[in-house]
């Protein structure tokens, strides 16, 4: 049986996330002070108290994910239970921990691409009204003619394709809305607005996408010791360029996650394990791949569930 690690991206933060691995690991307690010389903050006690506002911020919450992810894969070989895996893939801010994972970019590298990542989705928000809203319950086709239909309205997009039935549009707020009420005229079980800062995954990225493009430009890549499922073409990558590349245009183009797990279930992974805050890309693994296995390491219990 195949395994793959499966990393989440922005929206699973929480007050709280990563305390007891912190606490119970000298491992996960060195990666978190790492990222903290790294940011010149106390991300920590961010992620451990809060404020609530400030561990949402996108480029306050892109470290803070990455760092508790890695957190707890370190916890697991500081007690000699190392994750073996195949394949690994991350949705959006994940794909960077993944890479971190595969050995393809360092961890201090990574921390300083995704602060980066964050403060560049940030501005590009700021530039103009925009959000993202989750659809639920609609064939994807049916999804894709209620976005044609608002496009009058702004510029709209199917953004991220999560699995059967679930997706998200992404684009100017007006445009977003009308999208919406297209969709649950068509059949649509729920249309739910996002607290986001923007339009992630979407045209209106253009200038955070130039703006990784350069940072990307100047950061150490290796080849990736197994491969990593890319959210843009939802095939594997090993090869340095084609990594830079795709991590370049990651953040303006749709995260193909669905076809991401069906494409891992098809080489034969059934054991999907999410590293991490939430337990979101494990549901969708069940959903997607027949018959697939899920373990989830989030915190210290889950580490000493896993190690015996």
């Amino acid at each position: 049986m195949k395994t793959a690690v499966l990393f989440p991206g922005q929206g699973a933060q929480g007050i709280g996330m990563g305390k007891d691995l912190f606490e119970k690991s000298a491992a996960a307690r060195r990666t978190f002070e790492e990222a903290n010389a790294i940011l010149g903050i106390d991300l920590a006690k961010i992620c451990f108290e809060g404020p609530e506002e400030t561990l949402n911020r996108t480029d306050t919450c892109q470290p803070a994910i990455l760092v508790h992810s890695i957190a707890a894969i370190r916890a697991l070989e500081e007690k000699g239970a190392a994750l073996k895996a195949d394949v690994a893939a991350g949705l959006s801010l994940g794909e960077y921990t993944a890479h971190v994972f595969a050995g393809s970019i360092a961890f201090a590298d990574a921390v300083r691409l995704v602060r980066k990542r964050g403060e560049a989705m940030q501005a590009a928000c700021e530039a103009k009204a925009s959000t993202m809203a989750t659809v639920l319950g609609l064939d994807l086709g049916k999804l894709r003619e209620a976005v044609a239909e608002a496009a009058s309205r702004g510029i709209v997009v199917v953004a991220n394709i999560l699995g059967p039935g679930q997706a998200a549009i992404s684009g100017e707020t007006g445009a977003v809305e009308a999208a919406g009420e297209a969709a649950k005229k068509m059949g649509a079980k729920r249309v739910v607005m996002l607290k986001v800062a923007g339009a992630f995954h979407s045209p209106l990225m253009a200038p955070a996408v130039e703006a990784l493009k350069a940072a990307l430009a100047n950061a150490e890549i290796k080849t990736s010791v197994i491969p990593v499922v890319s959210n843009v073409t939802a095939a594997p990558v090993y090869e340095p360029g084609k990594i830079r590349e795709l991590l370049g245009r990651q953040v303006g183009e749709p995260v193909l996650w669905e076809e991401s797990n069906r494409r891992m279930g098809a080489d034969g992974v059934k054991r999907f394990v999410e590293a991490g805050p939430g337990k979101v890309l494990t549901g969708l693994a069940r959903k997607i791949v027949d018959g697939s296995e899920t373990v989830n390491v989030e915190g210290w219990a889950n580490v000493e569930a896993w190690t015996g």
